[in-house]
């Protein structure tokens, strides 16, 4: 062999069966490197330590409706800058261009287990699941349509909060799901609210924690404010655990964590129960 020739590398893999980095995720909990397709197979829950990641609205529909069932509304309702925040509209429409979504929250008509909801489903990718005039307006509308059609209410939230580029229009929201779910219990239906990671702010204020039956995923965060912020007006120490929702199950907040692999059949059971 000369000099300038190059020996064969004979333990090297060929370039094309190299696995490329970013279908590998590392596990947040336990450090555990999970390859893509295992986490979808597991519905993105890492297969050691049963972490749940954050997943988007319509994949968890997907989980829970029958097949076929699910019929979208109100899907191109968009905010407009009623107060003239700087550079929102902008911000808005590159949030869309990223995530897909019109706003944090997909709503529609579907049957679990052959029972009759309406859900609206709350996305963190779009603006961390804020809620603004948009994502109440479809929530208030699909506990409605629920109203009108006696069917029950199931909403999954995932949010930061109230959307501060909206100000007070935000914060009525509030009081809007909470007056159409007060319809909607007047009139003997079921309302089931699902917490999931994390459930903050105005959201948890509200409609969040209201259900006839609250549940949680395993260890979400779920609270008003954050444990600094608390911690610095109450000047107390928190107490180990505080904000997850096994310290609001041991507290009566929520009634019971449910593992996502879990939820279509939970939801199933607990509506044949409450339905009329």
């Amino acid at each position: 062999m000369g000099i300038f020739d190059k020996p064969k590398l004979k333990w090297g893999a060929k370039k094309q069966d190299l696995t490329p980095d970013e279908q590998w995720i590392k596990c947040p909990s336990c450090n555990e490197l999970i390859h893509q397709l295992d986490l979808e197979q597991n519905l993105s829950v890492c297969p050691k330590c049963e972490h749940h990641f954050l997943i988007g609205s319509r994949e968890r529909i997907l989980n829970l409706a029958d097949e076929g069932s699910f019929d979208e509304m109100d899907a191109n309702l968009i905010s407009e800058n009623p107060l003239g925040f700087p550079e929102y509209e902008d911000k808005s429409a590159k949030q869309r261009a990223k995530s897909g979504l019109n706003d944090a929250v997909v709503s529609g008509r579907l049957t679990i287990g052959g029972k009759p909801a309406t859900i609206a489903v709350m996305d963190f990718k779009y603006f961390a699941g804020s809620m603004g005039s948009v994502v109440g307006e479809k929530i208030a509308r699909a506990i409605e349509v629920a109203t009108a059609e006696k069917r029950g209410v199931i909403v999954v939230c995932a949010s930061s909060g109230a959307r501060m580029q909206e100000g007070l229009l935000s914060l009525m929201q509030m009081a809007k799901t909470c007056g159409a779910l007060q319809r909607h219990a007047d009139a003997g239906l079921p309302y089931i609210s699902i917490m999931t990671h994390p459930t903050t702010g105005g959201v948890s204020a509200s409609f969040a924690t209201v259900g006839d039956i609250n549940l949680a995923e395993p260890k979400c965060m779920i609270g008003f404010a954050g444990p600094r912020v608390i911690k610095e007006t109450t000047h107390q120490d928190l107490p180990p655990g505080f904000q997850t929702a096994e310290f609001m199950v041991e507290h009566g907040l929520v009634d019971s964590i449910v593992h996502r692999k879990d939820m279509r059949d939970t939801l199933s059971t607990l509506l044949g129960y409450m339905l009329p």
